[in-house]
């Protein structure tokens, strides 16, 4: 089964930075539209960033600015680079993509998710 495996998560200081890796389990397989969410403490899960097939990218207002959503499908791997971390975007984040592998398709195919900590 394919999977998504996020990485890169953690506690860092407000100001700081974090890189979060949204890798595909199997080779092969290309990311397509994808997307960051976050699910803070007792709050639903919200969009936080979203690049389509055709590398267009939109942002949440709260992060435009000082995230940025990539991917690079030669590490079959997408990323949130998140610079100028406040302690409002503690949470949980998760990717969420369409996949393709020649006329294979999986769509809204969801990571483990990983934590996110801004202190103070």
């Amino acid at each position: 089964q394919v999977r998504l495996v996020e990485s890169g998560g953690g506690l860092v200081q407000a100001g700081g930075s974090l890189r979060l890796s949204c890798q595909v389990s199997e080779s092969g397989f290309s990311i397509n539209a994808m997307g960051w969410y976050r699910q803070a403490p007792g709050k639903q899960r919200e969009l936080v960033a979203r690049i389509n097939s055709g590398s267009s990218t939109n942002y949440a207002d709260s992060v435009k600015g000082r995230f940025t959503i990539s991917r690079d499908n030669t590490k079959n791997t997408g990323y949130l680079q998140m610079n100028s971390l406040k302690p409002e975007d503690t949470g949980v984040y998760y990717c969420n993509a369409d996949l393709s592998r020649g006329s294979t398709w999986l769509y809204r195919n969801w990571g483990q998710g990983t934590q996110v900590t801004v202190s103070s």
